[in-house]
Parts: structure tokens; C-alpha cells; sequence
């Protein structure tokens, strides 16, 4: 049996690699992608050339990396066309590219300090439907296509000082509930992620922006009273992916830790 293929987006480390590491695990062929650059507009490192080789060099044959920004269509497009060329086709696309920025009231926040939440965490997610779902058809039916996109535990509670990520991750419940009223009857299902906190870069810097020592302050929130790691969360996108996942389109995953508002 042909092994099925995967794109996964922000794949250079947190729960993008995560996801890369555990569908190689469950006998995937994956393209890791991520921009593999820093935005002046966003206050921390993003992942890195040298991450997003690592990653691919682990599982040497079964993973190519591919360098493209989730904005520019025509570079997905290209990581699509690796994926063919590679390993056959595509079966399914995890959109795990996302930034943080915030930390002031909404009315003190300039729009450009969205700008980067939507174009990456929003449109990044549209960008990869419109160029992966397209080769995910070109499967024969009956076929079995994946579409997951990372939310947040932010997409369903408020929460303060970071209203514009609560607006982009709500966007991506959203698009991900349209996505699966467009693909029905096609064989291929769109569901969304919502992860709590998780150690993650991003956690990092919601904890720098609350001023927090430490990351673990935030298991508060959560019934099960810790951090989540990455690979929690990315056993949750693989078993999405799977064909296991049949009756799911359309849904919003809480792999949050029983997270309170």
C-alpha cells in the first residue's frame, strides 16, 4: 500500500514538528514547510533554516522541507508540487503556521500589530486550502482527504490584552466550518485544533508580554493542571488526518486541557 502524503505548515518546530514527527511515526510521507525568517513586526525568533533541516534529516526519505511563506500562494503552490513529485500526490494538509503579537488594551493596539495574526494565521490557512485541497481532489475517489488547521483555546474565551489573536483564531473556526460545507460530498474533511497552553515558543511569548516568569504559570487555567507538550497536541492533528477521522468534518477539536476562561 502506497503510504499516504502530508503538507504540514510552520514545521520548523512546536506542534508543526510535533505533527511532522508523529505522522512519520504512523507511516506518512510529509513536506515540513515553514517561512524560515523573522518578521520585524513580530517580537520574537520564528523557526529556523538550520530547525527545518533537522527535521528533515531525522527522517531522511520519509520527510523533505521545503522553505515558503504561508502568505504567497505560489510558494504553497511550489510545496505542493514537491509533495507530487516526491511522494506521488496528496492526502492531507495541517495549516500550523501562526504568530503572536498583543499585549495592550484593544483600544491602545495599532492595526498594523494585527496585520501579521491574519496574514499568517488566517489567510496563511486560506492560502493552503486553495492550493492543497485541489490536489487532494485530484486523488480518486473514493478518497479520503485531510484539512486541519490550528485554532486556540483563544478562538473560544477572551482573553486580556490579546484580542487581536482571540479575532484571528475565532477567523480559523470559521473558515474551517465553511471549508467543510464546500467539500462535501468530495470525500475530504476540514476540521480545526484548538490547543491549550502549550510549551511552546509562542507560549513563551504570551508569558514575556503578562510579564510572567515562567510558562507554567498558565496551567492554572487548565483542568489537568500542566503545560501540554507539542506532542499532545500532535497526536491529536495525526489522528485527524487518519481515515479513523471519517465522521469529523466540519469540528472543532478542544485538545485543551480542559482550559477556563
Amino acid at each position: 500500500m502506497t503510504p499516504p502524503v502530508a503538507l504540514v505548515t510552520g514545521a520548523a518546530r512546536g506542534i508543526g514538528a510535533a505533527t511532522v514527527r508523529r505522522l512519520v511515526t504512523q507511516g506518512w510521507r510529509v513536506v515540513a514547510v515553514d517561512v524560515c525568517g523573522d518578521d520585524a513586526r513580530v517580537p520574537y525568533a520564528l523557526g529556523t533554516k538550520a530547525e527545518l533541516s533537522a527535521l528533515a534529516a531525522e527522517h531522511e526519505g520519509s520527510v523533505v522541507d521545503v522553505v515558503a511563506d504561508v502568505r504567497d500562494v505560489s510558494a504553497l503552490s511550489g510545496a505542493v508540487e514537491v509533495a507530487r513529485e516526491r511522494f506521488g500526490g496528496l492526502d492531507a494538509a495541517v495549516a500550523a503556521a501562526a504568530v503572536l503579537t498583543g499585549g495592550r488594551a484593544l483600544w491602545d493596539d495599532d492595526a498594523p500589530d494585527y496585520e501579521p495574526m491574519f496574514e499568517v494565521g488566517v489567510y496563511g490557512v486560506a492560502n493552503l486550502a486553495r492550493v492543497a485541497i485541489p490536489a487532494m481532489l485530484a486523488r480518486p475517489a473514493p478518497r479520503a482527504g485531510r484539512f486541519v488547521a490550528l485554532a486556540s483555546a483563544a478562538a473560544h474565551h477572551g482573553l486580556w490584552h490579546l484580542a487581536g489573536y482571540n479575532a484571528a483564531k475565532h477567523a480559523v473556526v470559521g473558515l474551517i466550518k465553511g471549508l467543510a460545507h464546500d467539500l462535501k460530498g468530495t470525500g475530504i474533511t476540514a476540521t480545526a485544533v484548538s490547543p491549550g497552553s502549550t510549551r511552546t515558543p509562542m507560549l513563551a511569548e504570551s508569558a514575556r508580554l503578562y510579564d510572567l516568569e515562567s510558562v507554567d504559570v498558565f496551567a492554572e487555567h487548565e483542568l489537568i493542571e500542566r503545560i501540554l507538550e507539542p506532542e499532545e497536541v500532535a497526536a491529536v492533528v495525526t489522528w485527524l488526518c487518519s481515515r479513523e477521522a471519517s465522521a469529523l468534518t466540519g469540528s472543532v477539536v478542544h485538545a485543551d486541557g480542559g482550559f477556563m476562561p
